[in-house]
This record gives C-alpha cells, structure tokens and sequence, in this order.
C-alpha cells in the first residue's frame, strides 16, 4: 500500500505538528479581563471630559452615588487578581494533565491526590476542589447584588425627599416657581442617578463574575474528567 503523497504530489504527507507536552493551550481569562478593564478606563476618562462624572457627584447630596462607583471598581480589581489565580490554577492543571506529573502545585493536583488516598468520604475532595474554585465568588455576587440595593435606596430617599417638598409648600406663588421646581428636582435626581449607576454597576460586575464562574466550572470539570481516568486506570 503506497504511503499518502502531499497536494503537490511530490513526496509523502508529513503528519500535522504536535504541541509539546506542558504546552496545553490555556485560554488567557486575565487578558481578556486586562481588554475589559481598559475598555472600563477608557469609558471613564470619556465620562471625566465630558463632565458626567462631576453632574453624578454633585447632583446627589446622599454620596450614594460615590459609595457605588468605589464599590465597583474595588469589585473589579478583585475579579482581575482572581482572573490571574484561576488562570495560574489551569495553566498548571493542564501541564499536570499532559506531563503526566501530579506531584505540581495546584487545586487539581490536591484534588487528584486526595483521591489517590481513598477517602472515607468520596465527596469530600470534590467539595473542597469546589470552595476552591467557586467559594470567593458567593461572596463578590452578594457586593454585586449591594450595588443594586443602594441604587434602590437612592431611589427611596429620592422620592422621599420629594415628598416631603411637596407637602411643605403651602402656597404657589408663580414669582417663585423656578426655585419651587429646582428644589423638586433634587429629589428626583437623587432617585434616578442612583439607580441608574447602581444598575449599570451591577450588570458589568455581573458579566464578569459570570465569566469567572464558567471558567472555573471548566476547570472543575477537567480536573473530575482526568481524575477519573486516574481511578479507572489504578483499577
């Protein structure tokens, strides 16, 4: 039987290039935090020349507004230090999985040799794998879910702010409806900035704790995938 020729025909096919072991392709998570956060800064700089940032801060006397805006940069600073870890914790997932040495640091490695040991309770490396990788995220979801409720208490305070203007005034007097309306306002204002920066807070620190959960739910499900090619083959 003839050996596979090339498309040029002029000799036979080479085989298509291996990685090398240790190489395993990691897909960058930190970088695409890294692409996100500059996006985050370039926004925030447009904003600042714009003057937006200066109309949200003097227009709410509550200093909801700036409590928020800390909150959530704070938040994502804490997504790209963890976007780092689990990066590392896949990076050296990946080379234990294909180098075939499991004696490396790492959650998958402790995982893997807690399963070696046979313990007496056999969910219990899986739970501990699990803190690892999901635990940290409980927590960043309930600061995101604090944005949301202290835009929502902006908008209580606004609206009760407006209240409490309407049921001072006792008579309209037509010379003073200009400070009649801009008092009324401020109370408005506060209930709709608050809510909108506490909303548009909460759905960019969502989408970035959701793909931080994908990511480690995959690192969950490769380091369970190769543990249990590790049982069958002891068996």
């Amino acid at each position: 039987m003839n050996p596979p020729r090339s498309a040029a025909g002029s000799g036979p096919a080479k085989p298509a290039p291996r990685r090398p072991l240790g190489q395993a392709l990691v897909e960058p998570i930190w970088l695409e935090w890294f692409a996100l956060a500059g996006m985050l800064a370039f926004a925030a700089w447009l904003l600042g020349g714009r003057g937006v940032w200066a109309l949200l801060l003097s227009s709410d006397p509550t200093g909801l507004t700036l409590v928020i805006i800390v909150v959530f940069f704070a938040s994502t600073i804490w997504c790209g230090a963890r976007s780092r870890e689990l990066q590392q914790q896949r990076h050296w997932l990946e080379r234990d999985r294909t180098g075939g040495n499991h004696d490396e640091p790492g959650w998958a490695a402790e995982y893997w040799a807690a399963l070696r040991s046979a313990p007496r309770d056999t969910g219990a490396p899986l739970d501990l794998l699990l803190e690892r990788t999901h635990g940290p995220h409980h927590t960043a979801w309930w600061v995101n879910g604090i944005q949301l409720k202290l835009g929502l208490l902006g908008k209580v305070i606004g609206f009760s702010i407006l209240a409490i203007q309407i049921g001072q005034i006792q008579s309209f007097d037509a010379s003073q409806s200009q400070d009649l309306l801009r008092s009324l306002t401020t109370g408005l204002g506060v209930a709709l900035l608050t809510t909108m920066v506490g909303l548009v807070g909460n759905i960019l620190l969502g989408l970035q704790l959701t793909r931080l959960d994908r990511y480690a739910d995959t690192l969950v499900a490769d380091a369970q995938r190769h543990g249990l090619s590790l049982q069958a083959a002891e068996r």
